[in-house]
């Protein structure tokens, strides 16, 4: 039976022993909102320093689209995304920030962080990890 929930796929880190910043981004995310179900638009940074494991970008790129037609909260969205970024990859150092455009005159940012070793990885069971065998050079 094929899951339901989205995939991340991850792939070790080609560079682990260095310390480096990542940083996608995502200027086209939409979701609904659960009061009103009209769409919400804004753009979704993800940046992080890796530890032993990257994301592939075709499996974010749908991560993100698992969003297009949920009823959530741009709290919730963001902190979500924490979570499952910080489940699949471990990283040393994780923020995920959502500007969203304006909705009856208010314009909203949410800002998640996650460090390693000063909280503990959170754990997620939304998602599918595949974890490619080796990195691409």
């Amino acid at each position: 039976m094929t899951s339901t929930k989205p995939e991340l796929v991850v792939f070790p880190n080609p560079y682990p022993n260095r310390d480096y910043v990542v940083t996608h981004t995502n200027p086209e995310f939409t979701s609904v909102c659960p009061v009103t179900g009209l769409p919400d638009f804004g753009e979704i940074t993800i940046v992080f320093v890796p530890d032993q494991l990257c994301v592939e970008l075709k499996a974010l790129k749908y991560y993100f689209l698992s969003f297009r037609n949920r009823g959530i909260f741009y709290e919730a969205v963001i902190n979500e995304m924490l979570e499952d970024l910080a489940s699949a990859l471990d990283p040393r150092w994780l923020e995920v920030t959502g500007e969203f455009t304006a909705r009856g005159g208010l314009h909203s940012n949410v800002v998640a962080k996650y460090t390693k070793g000063e909280e503990s990885v959170p754990a997620s069971d939304r998602i599918t990890i595949t974890k490619l065998e080796k990195a691409i050079q």
